[in-house]
Formats: structure tokens, C-alpha cells, sequence
């Protein structure tokens, strides 16, 4: 059977880049990322995005396109993946898209909201509100004005309330109202063949650790460092170990004290993928790739 299009979902650290690196090399496919912080061009080393040699390999789309000061939601991205998809098709190659965000997956093949685009002068006043009042504060007040919507949010999320509360100013309709339309999916009427990389825990959480160790080392506090003063807003803000790295680039937490954090942070993040996937794609392939690796199951279920 031939396909349109390969998904692969994973979570963080699952080695899920290299296995689609691999199966890109052997189709003759272009590697398109479905990850929500690889998009951010100032954080290569904390997102660990693909180096220049992997990029030689197979072409690589939509990796440190998009500054860490844009809000760029999944409407975004689904944008630039329908744009991704069609100039791989204008390359005559398979894409293969990977990453462990969620939300991308759904907008590929089930659709999600079309929500309009917040005018900027909109969400510059929502955001100075948020830093006036906090963020409780900014939920209470979008419960007045959009209950379904803040019913739905934790108080204490920044980044979702100040979303919800602009989507309402700027529109006037709930933000739920416009999830409940969603557009057509990016892989409307494609063969897809969809895999998920379930590693064993206990290698997970050990290839988890070693990366942060690597990563430190390799310059991501450094980039840590470049990235104080980032709006906590903004989605970038949720970059993996960014606070204690930057802790640790202030002096206020010990090397030690910074990576244990960082770990533990990412290993409870994968935890919550892992959730999120059995809840949301159980229909997707699953495989252990300590045991067998993505070009075999390509084959086995190409055949």
C-alpha cells in the first residue's frame, strides 16, 4: 500500500527525530516537525531540534522558523503544515511528520477550530491586564464574560486564560463555541500511516536525564540565559528546564539542584503525553523501538 503521509507521535527524549530521520532516508521523505516548541529558532539546543548533519540527510520543515516572542498557537501551525504538506508534494516526497504535540496530530487528521487571529492592539492590552492583575484575577473576569470557556481553564493557566479572555474581546463569541467548528483536517482524504513510540519507562526516563546532562553541556544555558525576560505568557515561556536552567545561570540553584529539576519537570511532561495519547490516537500504531524500529513496522504495514 502506498501512503500520503506517515505520522509519528512520541514523547519527549523517545528518540522518535532519529527513527523518522531513518524512515525519511529510506522512502525518500521530507522530515515536517509537529512539535510546538522545535518551531522556535532560539532554542535549537533546549528543543532539540535536528543539527545541521541530520538536516543533509533528508530535508527538515518547519524546524526554528518562528521567534520565542510570537504567540503561535496550533492555528498557526496548522497553517504552516498545510503549506509544509504542499511543498512536499511539490518535491515528490512522502512527509513524515513527528513531534509530541498532541494537538498538531488532531489538526492533521480530525481538524481543529479556525479561531480568527487576535488583532495585535487586543492582545497587547490583554496582556498588560494580565501582568496587572494576575492571572486568577483575569480568569474571574472571564468568567463574566465567557463562563463555558472559563469553566473549562485552571485559574492558575496563564497562557489558556489570556488566550481565552483575547479570543472573546476580539471576537465576541466564547473560545469554546469556536473549538466546537473545527476546519477541515490538513490530511483530509490522505492515506496516513500512524505510529506511536512507547519506549519502556525506565529507558525513557534515563534517555530524559542523559539529554538534559548533554544539553547543558552543549549550550543550552547559554540559550537559557539569552531567553531571561521572556513574557511568561507566551508559549515559548513552557520551554522544558527553562526556569532552572535559568536559575542556574543566576546563581540561585546549584548545577545539581537545576538538572534534577529540569528532569524531574520533563519526566512528568512525557508522563502527561503518554496519558494523552493512550486517551486520544489508541488507534495508531504502537511499538517499542528498543525491540523493533519504525522502518520495520513502515514495511510490515505497507505490505
Amino acid at each position: 500500500m502506498k501512503f500520503d503521509a506517515v505520522l509519528i507521535a512520541g514523547p519527549t527524549a523517545s528518540g522518535k527525530s532519529a527513527q523518522a530521520l531513518a524512515l525519511a532516508e529510506e522512502i525518500g521523505g521530507v522530515v515536517i516537525n509537529a512539535d510546538s516548541m522545535q518551531v522556535y529558532r532560539e532554542a535549537p539546543i533546549l528543543t532539540a531540534q535536528p543539527g545541521d548533519a541530520d538536516k543533509a540527510r533528508a530535508p527538515h520543515l518547519l524546524y526554528g522558523h518562528v521567534s520565542v516572542r510570537e504567540v503561535y498557537s496550533v492555528g498557526s501551525w496548522r497553517a504552516d503544515a498545510t503549506d509544509a504538506l504542499a511543498k512536499a508534494q511539490a518535491m515528490g516526497r512522502v512527509p513524515v511528520f513527528v513531534g509530541g504535540t498532541g494537538l498538531y496530530f488532531m489538526a492533521l487528521t480530525e481538524g481543529l477550530a479556525d479561531v480568527p487571529a487576535t488583532p495585535p492592539e487586543i492582545r497587547d492590552a490583554a496582556r498588560a491586564l494580565l501582568d496587572d492583575i494576575g492571572v486568577e484575577a483575569l480568569h474571574a473576569k472571564l468568567t463574566d464574560r465567557d463562563p463555558l470557556t472559563a469553566s473549562r481553564l485552571r485559574p492558575s493557566d496563564p497562557q489558556r486564560v489570556l488566550r481565552a479572555f483575547e479570543v472573546f474581546e476580539a471576537t465576541g463569541r466564547p473560545l469554546a463555541e469556536w473549538q466546537s467548528a473545527p476546519a477541515e483536517p490538513v490530511l483530509k482524504d490522505k492515506k496516513v500511516a500512524a505510529f506511536v513510540l512507547d519506549p519502556p519507562r525506565p529507558e525513557l526516563r534515563a534517555r530524559i536525564a542523559e539529554r538534559f546532562e548533554t544539553m547543558v553541556d552543549m549550550g543550552g544555558l547559554e540559550e537559557a540565559r539569552r531567553l531571561e525576560g521572556l513574557d511568561p505568557g507566551l508559549p515559548a515561556a513552557k520551554l522544558l528546564g527553562l526556569r532552572p536552567l535559568q536559575a542556574l545561570a543566576a546563581g540561585t540553584l546549584t548545577r545539581e539542584e537545576a538538572l534534577d529539576a529540569a528532569i524531574t519537570g520533563t519526566r512528568q511532561f512525557a508522563k502527561r503525553q503518554m496519558t494523552w495519547f493512550r486517551h486520544r490516537i489508541p488507534h495508531y500504531i504502537w511499538f517499542y523501538p528498543i525491540v523493533s524500529n519504525l522502518i520495520t513496522q513502515f514495511r510490515q504495514n505497507s505490505a
